[in-house]
């Protein structure tokens, strides 16, 4: 697969179908690479399960794409090695510390042994981490297992992070830092593709889809959906998208 052009992904007539039930319903869409993507939805949207697919932990029932460049139909054991991804739920081992928890994620995701002495040094210098190599990741403050859990999703330079609602239940001040770090990735070429229940998080976004019943309701940058719907922010945008919905969440 071509993995020079201008898109770190690009969907074409994604369907999911379980039995007679479509969670996912004809999707299209392209991010651009570096960009800031979100990816919207209320709760039985469909989201997660188009997420899973780009993420090459399912494979659709129709369509084709590729993401990072690689073939969501056949490549998608090629597609893990080079995507992060984050969820909300603290995914780190809480019983090793936090030199133990970067060392073994970065052997998981296929890191040499130098490159791993190299990475943790480096890591730990850049979060400022140094003084808690040698503590539980369990124990450390919830703002700071946010960095370092986004951080060792990025140990092994992926082109793509994905983030599935990684602020929830975080308070506003340690969402804004999570925020900065993250177009700090952008700005270094990695694109972020976002899921968020915070409305406020959307305005940050390059551009944003809301997909309402399996299906992309709409797509634009927030200016441009505010633009359309008459909607003073995202939040009300949402509200007018997702309000259309017919099935059950």
């Amino acid at each position: 697969m071509d993995n020079t052009g201008l898109n770190a992904m690009e969907i074409r007539n994604l369907t999911k179908r379980f039995g007679r039930f479509t969670a996912v319903d004809n999707i299209s869409f392209h991010v651009r690479k570096g960009e800031i993507f979100g990816f919207l939805g209320a709760n039985g949207a469909g989201k997660t399960t188009a997420m899973r697919i780009l993420c090459g932990l399912s494979r659709p029932t129709e369509g084709e794409g590729t993401v990072a460049g690689f073939d969501i139909n056949r490549e998608q054991e090629k597609i893990k090695k080079h995507i992060g991804y984050m969820s909300q739920k603290f995914s780190l081992y809480p019983d090793l510390t936090v030199k133990e928890n970067i060392r073994l994620f970065g052997g998981i995701y296929g890191l040499g042994d130098r490159k791993i002495k190299e990475k943790t040094v480096e890591m730990l210098d850049m979060l400022d981490m140094k003084d808690v190599r040698d503590t539980l990741a369990g124990c450390l403050p919830l703002g700071w297992k946010q960095k370092l859990s986004f951080s060792i999703a990025l140990v092994h330079e992926p082109q793509i992070i994905f983030l599935d609602e990684p602020t929830g239940g975080v308070d506003p001040e340690t969402r804004r830092r999570f925020w900065e770090m993250i177009y700090e990735a952008s700005m270094k070429g990695i694109t972020v593709f976002v899921t968020t229940h915070y409305m406020d998080e959307a305005e940050y976004c390059d551009r944003v889809s809301i997909m309402v019943d399996g299906r992309i309701a709409a797509m634009d940058t927030p200016g441009r959906l505010k633009e359309k719907y008459g909607a003073a922010d995202m939040d009300e945008v949402f509200r007018i998208v997702a309000g259309r919905a017919k099935r059950e969440e």
